[in-house]
């Protein structure tokens, strides 16, 4: 296998047209910490981003940022943090999860993987951050979208496009993401003791109210790291004398039925990454991790459907609308089982599972993504041969190739 390694965004035009003459496909890798997540691949190349590193433009009070799209998530978070700001969609670092613990998380790899965390159901996800791009796309063409200002309509919205294709349309030199300021305070109510069902009615009562609470989770009893109880976090961001006032309403309203409390700063924040980065399953190497997306209200629903067909665990983020369920290992890694639970008993539920961790024979087996109507799945198929017609790039990444 052949590595190539660009410096600058002409290298990368000629390597891809290169391969594109050879009809030799590429796998696209940068930090290398996503590399497992899809379908497998077997190229004979290695189109190696890492070069494509460090920040290029960083003007704090447009709120806007530029980097080369292989910078790591720790440089980007450091230069935000001298000026208080941050990203605020909190991409998640799942190298425990997928034992990549050797590599090194990337903005362009959360763009193209559109990965948010628990702030997804109060600032957006990914692809709404992202403002522009500069890329070469399977064509060997060098192209860009989008701007480096906040309210930008010229053209397509490409950047959205790019965001979740896993690197399939494109190969990305360069981004500009939006930032927003760091919060002065920040705080979790926890609320302990409560069944599924209440768990969800507290939420929703929660994230419905004018209390403007940006993340909202649910761990079962039982679920890891091994709770004594159930407990509902509720979390609060804000100027202080603000959020101590909204803790203090949350409570006044919630707390009846449960036992209630205010995490204290560093638990808030261990407890808060640890479900952003999925750690209560990253000490669970043999089980199967999926990833439900459903509405808020059937979470809870479904994570328990789940629990009663398989040897599984479960808990909810972003409201009750992403259930991480971790099951045992079987021969199509229970994917039947699964969807069938986003389905219902009358068969009309509507949601999507990815298959986050799995061995490469199962994610080679069964449909990692969602499998789409056939009318998506077309239009899916024109978006990749107007990018990609030959399929240089991550070639059966998302769905097993057609050709």
């Amino acid at each position: 296998m052949t590595v190539f390694s660009p410096v600058d965004i002409d290298e990368l035009r000629e390597v891809v047209a290169a391969a594109l003459a050879a009809d030799e496909p590429l796998e696209l890798v940068a930090g290398g910490s996503k590399r497992d997540l899809g379908r497998p691949l077997q190229t004979p190349h290695t189109l190696d981003l890492t070069r494509f590193a460090g920040i290029r433009s960083y003007e704090p009070s447009e709120l806007v940022l530029t980097v080369a799209a292989a910078t790591p998530l720790a440089t980007i978070a450091a230069a935000l943090a001298e000026n208080a700001q941050i990203l605020a969609f909190e991409p998640p670092d799942w190298r425990r999860l997928l034992g990549s613990t050797d590599t090194t998380p990337t903005l362009g790899g959360a763009l193209a993987c559109n990965l948010s965390g628990p702030r997804r159901i109060k600032a957006g996800a990914a692809r709404d951050h992202f403002l522009g791009f500069r890329a070469v796309s399977g064509r060997g063409e060098i192209f860009k979208a989008g701007g480096k200002v906040v309210k930008n309509v010229t053209g397509y919205d490409l950047p959205k496009l790019m965001a979740g294709s896993y690197g399939t349309l494109a190969a990305l030199e360069e981004v500009t993401v939006k930032v927003l300021p760091a919060p002065e305070q920040v705080a979790t109510v926890a609320l302990c003791g409560l069944d599924p069902a209440a768990a969800i009615g507290k939420m929703g009562h929660a994230l419905a109210s004018a209390h403007d609470v940006s993340a909202a989770a649910y761990l079962p009893a039982g679920a890891p790291p091994v709770t004594a109880e159930p407990v509902v976090a509720l979390r609060l961001k804000g100027p202080e004398p603000s959020v101590v006032f909204r803790c203090q309403r949350l409570l006044a309203e919630l707390a009846l039925g449960s036992d209630a409390a205010v995490l204290d700063r560093e638990a808030a924040l261990d407890f808060w990454q640890s479900v952003r980065d999925v750690e209560p399953f990253a000490a669970l190497p043999d089980r199967v991790v999926w990833r439900i997306s459903v509405a808020p209200a059937r979470g809870a629903e479904i994570g328990m459907a789940i629990a009663r067909a398989l040897d599984a665990l479960w808990y909810l983020d972003w409201g009750g609308g992403l259930v991480w369920a971790a099951v045992a290992d079987a021969e199509d890694g229970s994917a039947e089982i699964v969807r069938a639970a986003i389905r219902g008993t009358d068969g009309q539920g509507r949601g999507h599972a990815t298959l986050i961790r799995g061995p490469a024979a199962l994610r080679q087996m069964v449909p990692v993504f969602e499998p789409q109507p056939a009318a998506l799945a077309a239009l899916g198929q024109r978006i990749k041969e107007a990018f990609d017609p030959h399929h240089i790039l991550n070639p059966g990444r998302m769905a097993e190739r057609s050709r």
